[in-house]
């Protein structure tokens, strides 16, 4: 895990961006041209990455699922089993809750698993492993989160994945095994359609019920088009998901049911 955390930190934006930076710097004297090359793709990447508007319109590329119309949560039951809502990372030691808990997209996903739940009546499996080896599973932060926060009961936990991948395949060994095939899918909505084609791939049935949607209307002033710390962020997120979907048919195609 940390090799593999460590090159795509480093290939991903900004870290190739500022590769090429540094690149341009280094090149200065030697190859003018080349240089001034890669000085204007890593900062014109790096003030793309920053504009809201940018995360608009990636967002709407990448959110190919719609929302789940309310008036489909009470009638879910009839058409799913259970509801798998998935992990998104854990925050470490917080010291105004004295332990570890979900982020607070993780948060916004267990909310909205809450409310279908409640609407449907359907059971809730929470998805996701350690962090980098280290207890408490996120899985196990969830269901405590859902408990405490949401009165929601969680009827399984699966702790041991650490990629889309993995919470696909292992929580579809537990809900086979207890006759299910058929699932409400709870992530974020950049997320989605990676998760979906996991998900499909082991061969379950998914009704798909994203959540987070950065393809709105940013209602920044100037229309977004100025540079913002947390639009680098999101547009993060967004360019993971992009490569995910690029590279996950080619690593995981062949191994579907």
């Amino acid at each position: 895990m940390p090799i593999r955390y460590f090159f795509k930190q480093l290939l991903l934006p900004p870290g190739g961006l500022l590769l090429l930076l540094l690149v341009a710097w280094w090149l200065r004297r030697r190859s003018p041209r080349l240089a001034a090359l890669c000085f204007i793709l890593g900062f014109g990447g790096l003030w793309l990455m920053s504009l809201p508007v940018t995360v608009e319109w990636a967002a709407r590329i990448l959110e190919s699922e719609v929302a789940l119309d309310r008036s489909e949560w009470s009638g879910a039951k009839q058409r799913a089993q259970a509801i798998v809502v998935l992990g998104a990372g854990r925050e470490q030691a917080d010291p105004a809750w004295s332990s570890d808990q979900p982020s607070h997209i993780a948060l916004e996903r267990l909310r909205y698993a809450s409310r279908l739940s409640k609407a449907s009546g359907l059971p809730i499996l929470t998805s996701g492993g350690l962090h980098y080896g280290e207890p408490p599973s996120e899985a196990l932060l969830a269901a405590e989160a859902l408990q405490r926060d949401f009165a929601t009961p969680t009827q399984w936990l699966e702790e041991r994945s650490r990629t889309t991948w993995e919470n696909a395949l292992y929580s579809a060994e537990m809900l086979k095994a207890a006759g299910i095939q058929r699932i409400v899918l709870v992530t974020s909505a950049s997320h989605m359609p990676r998760s979906r084609w996991c998900f499909e791939q082991v061969g379950l049935e998914v009704i798909a019920a994203p959540v987070g949607f950065l393809g709105v209307p940013n209602g920044r002033p100037f229309g977004g088009w100025l540079p913002e710390a947390k639009a680098v962020w999101q547009n993060g997120m967004l360019l993971n998901e992009a490569v995910g979907m690029l590279v996950y048919p080619l690593l995981y195609g062949d191994d579907a049911e």
